[in-house]
């Protein structure tokens, strides 16, 4: 195992009425905006709720942040923080809501070209305001990180970015919130968040075995749970378990002091940002395609793989590595989401265009090791069309 650093500064809030209690993190002096999304999370009376748990406050809000949260669309919350003194800001939502409340944290104190905290991988970015979350979509584990997916469609781009002052000072995670979700959503977080696993476990082993043991423990949870909450959908104990995996699959811990994979996030963005695909779409298409084209590379923790996860274990080691590709997929698919491109009928789809794209945003070499070409790349479209 990797020597490492391991920070999360994130006080959470679980249970039926933990949104109730975020008051205790947020001064009463606070100008507090709260971030949410387009109609949800009034309908169902989260956000008075959140009003209703920060008494004396003043409070502002800021509705209508998308899926893949756009640059351009955040920019129009900067000028009333800044107006009216906004000291702390609270997402209500999912991943998206919740990394466009970050971006905003860096953005509303920074005096220059708020695009700019984009580029570098975050790194420019030097103060934020405090932030809080409140989930009712769990699947990216915003909630307890410190990293941001934002979109900027006019330049046809997604980015990532990272940074120390991003980190949620709270999050408030009540199962029941999720009870509302379409099946689609259900299917989307389940996947989004066993992926996120797999990207930091099936990589080459560096004796991280505590590392090993908490992503399989999560993974088996999300494969025995996951279908049952499609069934059963105000299912608490479900529900939380779930919701928790999520939490849990982003925070840091499990990818503390071992190699982390990430390239088909990378080529997922591509994919949002060219054709509009969920998240969670991108990454039930390519990563059966992807383990396939990159079995040889990771065979040791493939072989792991299949038999901790999927209880593959008799049998030559090519059978072994295939059927455990081919279980993943068919996961995935339990869960609602296609694994192939021609099931989502985009228009006008184009490997070459994707290929360009990746060229152009420099992901040529992805992978744990970077060796992952754009030759490869084609293969792995190739194999997931």
């Amino acid at each position: 195992m990797l020597d490492f650093t391991f920070y999360n500064p994130a006080r959470i809030f679980f249970g039926r009425g933990s949104i109730g209690k975020i008051g205790t993190s947020i001064p009463f002096e606070a100008c507090v905006m709260l971030i949410y999304g387009a109609r949800s999370a009034k309908r169902f009376g989260v956000v008075d709720e959140v009003k209703q748990a920060l008494p004396g406050r003043r409070v502002l809000e800021f509705g209508g942040v998308e899926p893949n949260p756009d640059y351009e669309t955040l920019l129009e919350a900067i000028a009333p923080a800044r107006r009216d003194r906004v000291d702390f800001l609270v997402g209500i939502g999912g991943g998206s809501v919740i990394d466009g409340a970050k971006f905003l944290a860096a953005a509303i104190p920074f005096d220059g070209d708020p695009a700019s905290l984009l580029e570098d991988k975050g790194a420019r970015i030097r103060q934020a305001l405090p932030i809080g979350a409140v989930v009712t979509l769990p699947a990216s584990g915003s909630e307890m990180n410190n990293r941001a997916i934002l979109s900027r469609r006019a330049l046809v781009i997604k980015k990532a970015i990272m940074n120390d002052h991003l980190f949620p000072r709270f999050a408030a995670l009540d199962p029941e919130k999720t009870f509302t979700l379409p099946a689609k959503y259900i299917g989307n977080g389940v996947v989004d968040t066993f992926v996120h696993i797999l990207e930091q476990y099936l990589t080459y082993p560096v004796g991280g075995h505590v590392q090993d043991r908490l992503a399989e423990g999560l993974m088996l949870s999300l494969v025995d749970n996951g279908p049952k909450a499609l069934a059963d959908p105000q299912n608490y104990e479900l529900r939380a378990n779930l919701m928790w995996a999520a939490t849990l699959g982003l925070n840091g811990l499990i990818g503390a002091g071992v190699p982390q994979d990430w390239a088909a996030h990378r080529a997922g963005y591509e994919l949002t940002a060219l054709y509009g695909l969920d998240h969670a779409e991108t990454l039930a298409i390519l990563v059966p395609a992807m383990m396939k084209v990159r079995s040889d590379g990771k065979r040791i923790k493939l072989l792991q793989y299949a038999k901790r996860v999927w209880g593959l274990d008799d049998g030559d080691e090519s059978i072994r590595m295939n059927a455990a590709i081919e279980q993943t997929r068919r996961f995935f698919e339990r869960m609602g989401l296609s694994t192939r491109i021609s099931d989502y009928r985009i228009d006008g789809f184009c490997v070459d265009r994707v290929i360009e794209q990746l060229e152009a945003h420099g992901m040529t070499a992805l992978g744990e090791h970077g060796d992952l070409t754009l030759d490869q790349m084609r293969r792995v479209f190739e194999v997931c069309s």
